[in-house]
């Protein structure tokens, strides 16, 4: 009953199209692929789009798949164009935020998990390495957040330059770095400890208080408060615990 291969949706009876079934039974009733045919609204040539975002599914690995396709992967998916991808990554992307903690100006940051919370829904399908900086008051309330880089984490990329001069201007008193790894594995790296103990050497010169490095994996986290990794010279003045 999903899918009516030479009739589009508009023929079909109403209590089995997908927007009117979700408006009288809840979006809970549909299936991904009558979920995903609402974004899409046409099919192809004889498929539904309903027929469409099964095989869309089925081609990328779910929805999971889904979320980590580029635009390229995804037009190559007979009937998505680049109207739809775009439909589609703007869905996807409103979900991430709607399960997103709210982490706003003036938001305390008491602890790791606190991070890990907002960011994790944000940042767990990426392909690639984002890099972050949260710069934080005297009193740890959030004042804004900074995108430093994205790729692979090496000394040349996430620069101390670059990872501080928002702190300078907006007169942060404190920093906590956040970056995911797309393996999975939240592990520090020998590169991460490194970048880290840089980047705290950059602060305690500057007098901006290092107060955390969490890596955001596959459903956990690393924090490197929380492990004793951090020096004692940015710990003595407050830590974050």
């Amino acid at each position: 009953m999903d899918e009516k291969p030479v009739k589009g949706i508009l023929h079909w009876p109403k209590g089995e199209r997908p927007r009117e079934r979700l408006l009288e039974e809840g979006p809970e009733s549909l299936t991904e692929a009558q979920l995903l045919a609402i974004l899409l609204r046409v099919g192809r040539h004889k498929t539904s789009a309903v027929g469409v975002g099964r095989d869309l599914l089925k081609r990328v690995g779910g929805l999971q798949g889904l979320a980590n396709r580029s635009v390229r992967e995804l037009c190559a998916v007979p009937g998505i164009g680049p109207a739809k991808v775009a439909q589609i990554m703007a869905a996807i992307e409103l979900g991430k935020r709607v399960l997103a903690t709210p982490l706003t100006k003036g938001t305390v940051i008491a602890n790791s998990q606190t991070v890990f919370e907002h960011y994790y829904p944000l940042l767990r399908d990426l392909r690639r390495e984002v890099f972050k900086v949260i710069l934080l008051d005297a009193k740890h309330a959030v004042i804004r957040e900074k995108t430093v880089s994205e790729g692979s984490l090496t000394s040349s990329l996430v620069h101390p330059r670059e990872v501080f001069n928002g702190a300078v201007r907006e007169s942060a008193a404190a920093v906590i770095f956040l970056h995911n790894h797309p393996s999975g594995d939240p592990k520090p790296s020998k590169e991460d400890r490194a970048l880290t103990a840089r980047l705290q050497d950059a602060g305690d010169i500057l007098g901006v208080q290092v107060l955390d490095h969490v890596i955001i994996g596959d459903g956990r986290y690393v924090s490197f408060a929380d492990e004793g990794w951090m020096s004692p010279s940015s710990l003595s003045r407050r830590s974050l615990r």
